[in-house]
């Protein structure tokens, strides 16, 4: 009798060794100190589109929610996360291992930056030992106590999103986008991929969305109109949230001071997500 005449769909009652329970069983256990609860990844089909901001947002809405909060920077080779939040020391560790840097709120972050003797220093690495560093982050970290870790991954659909849809317990995707039609093309490989991977879509976000006048208020769409709520009913994405162009805000991310950003654009999508 073949697998498939003896799988009964069901993984916890079921003793075939078929394709998805080797899938399955691809998901690694983290350091034995962590303890967390839920998996958030942030992604985009391509760079320049304010995926590590998205990030740190959602990251600071959590921890204005009162959740233990945790960045995982899978970005290796355009790590920006500690510079938005004005990380410098390195990271440092004992026999239960390495141990994130925190952030003035309390938000714990892993980065290869924080591991570099110079932040400037490239990463000039083959793509199987950046994805597996990346796991490593994951095992080998001592992340503590977390109700939400977001995990900031490098733009498109190479070797490091596949090792973290396989190797960590993702709870969902926020996809981050611009306003460009041509955008359109490029989310819908990274919804594909995350349905490929049985990983729900959260959310999906349109960053550099209009410009506020600061004269009227009157809001300018520099880039065309918007494709959000199109490409969210294509796609079946339930929740959505347009964030500005706001000059403040990226003044405050190269000072690393974006904790005092005082906007609230995704503060919204962020309390759906919590539900």
């Amino acid at each position: 009798m073949n697998q498939q005449e003896t799988c009964t769909h069901n993984c916890d009652t079921c003793g075939a060794d078929c394709p998805s329970r080797s899938q399955e069983s691809l998901i690694q256990k983290p350091n034995d100190q962590s303890r967390i609860q839920k998996v958030i990844g942030v992604v985009s089909g391509k760079g320049g589109v304010g995926k590590s901001m998205v990030t740190s947002l959602l990251a600071l809405e959590a921890a204005r929610a009162g959740k233990k909060t945790a960045i995982l920077d899978a970005d290796l080779t355009g790590p920006s996360i500690p510079r938005v939040f004005g990380l410098r020391d390195r990271a440092v560790g004992d026999d239960t291992g390495l141990y994130p840097a925190e952030t003035r709120s309390g938000i714990k972050v892993m980065s290869i930056n924080l591991l570099l003797e110079n932040e400037t220093d490239p990463v000039v690495w083959r793509g199987p030992v950046i994805a597996g560093t990346v796991a490593q982050f994951w095992t080998e970290v001592n992340w503590g106590d977390v109700d939400y870790m977001f995990v900031d991954m490098p733009p498109g659909t190479g070797d490091v999103p596949l090792t973290v849809f396989q190797s960590l317990p993702v709870d969902g995707i926020v996809v981050v986008t611009s306003p460009q039609e041509l955008v359109a093309m490029i989310v819908e490989k990274a919804v594909k991929m995350a349905d490929l991977m049985k990983i729900p879509v959260l959310g999906l976000v349109e960053n550099m969305a209009y410009v506020t006048c600061p004269d009227c208020g009157r809001k300018i769409y520099p880039f065309g109109e918007s494709h959000l709520e199109e490409s969210a009913r294509t796609f079946g994405i339930g929740e959505t949230a347009r964030m500005p162009l706001d000059p403040a805000l990226a003044g405050l991310c190269d000072k690393g001071l974006i904790e005092s950003y005082g906007g609230e654009p995704l503060k919204e999508l962020f309390r759906k997500i919590d539900g």
